[in-house]
């Protein structure tokens, strides 16, 4: 059934791939006002898309084709160098029609050089199909930007079925069962947790689920911000939670030495194995493509939502690529317009590796049960924020060895240390923030 609820990542190698950013450039040139009437001209189009995601995306352009034959979309994968590919060609005056960016900054930082075109047509489109965190998400100043039209699901438990059943347990909803769960699962005789803490950004998302869930939407932005100061109540209760999980060393596979030696995919193979070294593993949608296990989804390994807590309502803490456009015409009017419908969001989503924020989207679409989990949890989401730690400046956010990935290690090492954890986060937003 259709689920609707409301509320709702040199130059000389980047010239051939400028070329045909520029080449499809240029916009309409004729037509209506690309509110429903007939449109045309040439739009250049890029993101990070490539193999069979680009393939998707390619089908979801000839969807608007087909219904607006008088518009030509040229598309171009930047792949990972994306982001400089696009400046680059912002600071030559000629950057494509419309793009899809990765990162929430970008967005704002070409707002701030006035490159981005404000899509205050579609802001009834988007608040209707994606709800209003998409509209809060794609704003800057209160004026929107851009949406997510492809979305990542962070707020995810995956688990080893037979590990699960050998301890009688089921899949939990609230945090207590959740917790209460994974003390049957240690006393079963295997570990309920396998974390990655080597790599810290695990352990970013880990607190920003709790976090999200006990502080709520606007702490959640006010922190992100650094409204707030990390050493906030807010801060520490949500800390104290993720204790719950990560300061229990006897029920994570090879304890907390081993937890902060283990890297993402192996927390996962810990997981996904005949002979499993833990029975689950908190982290997004793309657990199952991390590892080749040969373990068959939902026979040997399946998923559910992060549990609520305190009675919070559904939320997600996600990622994806945000549509923004440089260039205002018609045409591309009416290409963003199409985005945010569900026949755009049905064509990538029936061929899976997809998720969307489009609350008309049935869920049955996605082809199997484990996406329709995932993917479906977005669209079922009241709340949905982007990633905290990517929202941070890059020094504070997102560098291995330094900011929070480094503290939220050295947490995991002394999870009783709340206010000294806390303080170290403060010292180091507030030189990040300047």
């Amino acid at each position: 059934m259709t689920r609707r609820i409301r509320g709702r990542a040199a130059a000389l190698t980047l010239i051939g791939a400028l070329a045909l950013i520029a080449a499809g450039c240029g916009g309409d040139d004729g037509g209506s006002s690309g509110d429903g009437g007939d449109v045309s001209g040439t739009l250049a189009v890029t993101a990070i898309w490539s193999g069979a995601e680009q393939e998707a995306f390619q089908a979801v352009i000839d969807g608007f084709t087909e219904a607006n034959s008088g518009v030509t979309v040229n598309y171009t994968s930047g792949g990972d160098q994306l982001p400089t590919q696009l400046s680059t060609a912002v600071e030559g005056g000629n950057p494509p029609d419309i793009a899809f960016l990765g990162q929430p900054g970008l967005v704002r930082d070409f707002v701030e050089k006035d490159a981005l075109q404000p899509l205050d047509f579609a802001r009834e489109d988007v608040e209707t199909n994606l709800g209003d965190s998409a509209v809060q998400l794609g704003s800057v100043d209160d004026t929107l930007y851009g949406f997510l039209f492809k979305a990542a699901n962070k707020s995810l438990v995956w688990y080893n079925v037979a590990a699960f059943e050998d301890a009688g347990v089921e899949p939990p909803g609230t945090w207590d069962d959740f917790l209460a769960a994974a003390d049957t699962i240690g006393a079963s005789g295997i570990p309920a947790f396998s974390i990655g803490g080597a790599d810290g950004w695990t352990l970013t998302d880990l607190f920003e689920n709790i976090y999200l869930r006990t502080a709520g939407p606007e702490k959640y932005d006010q922190l992100a911000a650094h409204e707030i100061p990390w050493t906030d109540q807010s801060v520490k209760d949500a800390l104290t939670e993720m204790a719950k999980v990560v300061g229990n060393g006897d029920n994570i596979a090879g304890g907390t030495t081993g937890a902060l030696q283990t890297d993402f995919p192996t927390s996962v193979s810990n997981v996904f194995s005949e002979s499993p070294k833990a029975a689950q593993v908190i982290e997004g949608d793309f657990v199952p493509g991390a590892v080749e296990s040969g373990l068959e989804p939902e026979t040997d390994y399946n998923v559910f939502d992060f549990p609520a807590i305190n009675d919070s309502a559904p939320s997600v803490v996600g990622g994806g690529d945000t549509v923004v456009m440089f260039k205002d015409s018609p045409a591309a009017q009416a290409f963003i317009r199409y985005l945010t419908t569900v026949e755009a969001a049905e064509i990538w989503a029936e061929r899976g590796g997809f998720g969307s924020l489009n609350q008309d989207l049935d869920t049955g679409t996605y082809p199997d049960a484990i996406q329709q989990t995932a993917a479906g949890a977005l669209s079922e989401a009241e709340v949905f924020r982007f990633d905290l730690s990517d929202l941070q400046p890059a020094a504070f956010g997102g560098t291995v060895g330094q900011g929070l990935f480094k503290l939220f290690q050295d947490f995991v090492q002394n999870p009783d240390d709340v206010d000294g954890i806390t303080q170290q986060m403060e010292d180091a937003a507030a030189k990040a923030f300047g």
